[in-house]
C-alpha cells in the first residue's frame, strides 16, 4: 500500500485516481502509524509553502517525513511535494523540510521563450524532461514524453541530486534525488500514460524494497 501524505494541500484526490486506475492500493492519510506500515510515500501538492509547511509542523509530519525517509521509506514528492523536500523558497520566505539539499527559485519575467517571447509565469502546460541521470522512474518512458506542469517556483538542488531538466525560459530541474527519494516538478498524475507509468514504476520499486508480493 502506499500512503498519500495529508497535509491540507490540494490535488491528494486525483493522485488517488490515477493509482486506483491502475489498482494500486492506497489511502490518503496523516497517521504516522499508516505511513510507517505502508510500502512508500506519495506526497504530493498544490498551494502555497507557507502555508504548506505550517500544516505539515503543526501535524508533526514534518518529523515523519523525516523518520521515514531516514529509515529507508521510498517517497515520490509531485509539484509543491517537490520544492518542500528541499531546503528554502523565497515563496512566503519559507524554510522547507531540508530532505535534500537545495533551494527553489521563482521565474523570471525577463525570461523569453525559444521565439524571443516572455514567457508566461506560471509555467502551465506540457513538456518534455531530459534525463541527466538513470532514474528507475523512468523505466519504459519514452525519451520524447510530455508531462503537466503547473508552477511558478522551480528547484535548485544541489548538482548531485538534479536527474532531470526541462526548458522554459532557461533550463531548470524538474526531477531531483537519489535512489528511493525522488520529486517531480510536474505532476504524473494529469499526464497521461507516462505519468501513470512513472507511478506505476514508483510502487513496482516500493515492492521490491519492501519484499512485498
Amino acid at each position: 500500500m502506499l500512503s498519500i501524505l495529508d497535509y491540507r494541500a490540494g490535488n491528494l484526490t486525483s493522485v488517488r485516481r490515477a493509482l486506483d486506475h491502475l489498482g494500486i492500493p492506497c489511502t490518503i492519510t496523516s497517521s504516522a502509524a499508516t505511513i510507517d506500515a505502508s510500502h512508500g510515500i506519495i506526497f504530493p501538492g498544490v498551494g502555497a509553502a507557507g502555508t504548506a509547511m505550517h500544516h505539515l509542523q503543526a501535524s508533526g509530519l514534518d518529523r515523519v517525513l523525516h523518520e521515514q525517509t531516514q529509515k529507508g521509506k521510498p517517497l515520490l514528492g509531485i509539484c509543491l511535494g517537490c520544492q518542500i523536500v528541499l531546503e528554502s523558497t523565497p515563496e512566503n520566505a519559507t524554510q522547507t523540510l531540508g530532505l535534500l539539499p537545495g533551494r527553489c527559485e521563482r521565474f523570471e519575467e525577463s525570461w523569453t521563450d525559444a521565439q524571443g517571447l516572455p514567457i508566461n509565469i506560471p509555467h502551465m502546460g506540457w513538456n518534455n524532461v531530459r534525463l541527466q541521470a538513470p532514474c528507475p522512474l523512468f523505466t519504459d518512458i519514452s525519451e520524447q514524453a510530455a508531462f503537466y506542469f503547473v508552477h511558478s517556483y522551480y528547484p535548485v538542488p544541489a548538482e548531485a541530486y538534479v536527474l532531470g531538466t526541462t526548458d522554459y525560459g532557461q533550463s531548470f530541474c524538474s526531477v531531483l534525488g537519489q535512489k528511493g527519494l525522488w520529486a517531480v516538478q510536474f505532476h504524473p498524475e494529469k499526464s497521461g500514460r507516462p505519468g501513470l507509468q512513472l507511478l506505476a514504476n514508483f510502487y513496482r520499486y516500493c515492492q521490491e524494497v519492501s519484499g512485498a508480493q
